[in-house]
């Protein structure tokens, strides 16, 4: 993930980068607003940490530009400033969260990782078709989850994966379960039998005598 970070204060930006840089997020960090905007033109970021009052261009600003021309960017706005005026304009310009500093780094990583979060759902949700992630292993299909168990959601993954193949349950056991499985291959059967259940067509097809092939829309 790629962060812009907006701070005019050298600590400050120095402690909070490398705590962000600790979380694996690559950070790209601004002084003053004009510089922030340059970046935004040049480069492609997935959240923006701002503070308010910075040199030039302000964080609002920054903000309000960022909702005009790249609104997929979560915003985070990092001030000091406590009044609610304040507050309540950087929420009109829909920043996703309003963090008051001196801000613990901890609790900034996990407004960063919970917005994040939410961001990467909502565009699972606007996919159409079938998609699955293998990282969360989970499936969707047109944005909405199917919830398979593990071994289901492995079944239709190892299938989707290779769909010009017909696979035996005996090789599909050794995909799911490795080797440590000691029970009847017809287990395999269930596990279809339930992931038809869920899945909105009818993606696996049976091959007589052979076992389960995944049938393309």
């Amino acid at each position: 993930m790629k962060i812009l970070f907006l701070e005019d204060e050298p600590t400050i930006q120095e402690v909070l980068t490398e705590y962000m840089k600790m979380q694996n997020y690559d950070v790209i960090c601004a002084e003053d607003g004009e510089k922030a905007i340059r970046l935004l033109k040049e480069q492609r970021f997935d959240m923006a940490v701002l503070d308010i009052i910075v040199p030039k261009i302000s964080g609002l600003e920054v903000l309000d530009w960022i909702r005009k021309h790249k609104p997929e960017i979560a915003v985070i706005m990092l001030t000091a400033l406590e009044d609610e005026k304040t507050q309540v304009q950087a929420f009109n310009l829909y920043a996703d969260d309003y963090v008051i500093k001196p801000v613990s780094p901890i609790i900034l990583l996990k407004r960063m990782e919970t917005i994040l979060r939410r961001v990467k759902n909502t565009e699972k949700q606007k996919e159409k078709g079938l998609v699955l992630y293998e990282d969360s292993y989970q499936a969707f299909y047109d944005g909405i989850s199917l919830k398979l168990t593990l071994s289901e959601f492995l079944l239709l993954q190892t299938l989707k994966k290779e769909p010009k193949r017909a696979f035996t349950r005996e090789q599909l056991i050794l995909r799911i379960f490795n080797e440590d499985y000691m029970g009847n291959d017809r287990i395999i059967d269930a596990h279809i039998k339930n992931l038809r259940k869920k899945l909105p067509k009818n993606y696996i097809k049976t091959i007589v005598g052979i076992g389960y092939q995944f049938q393309e829309e």
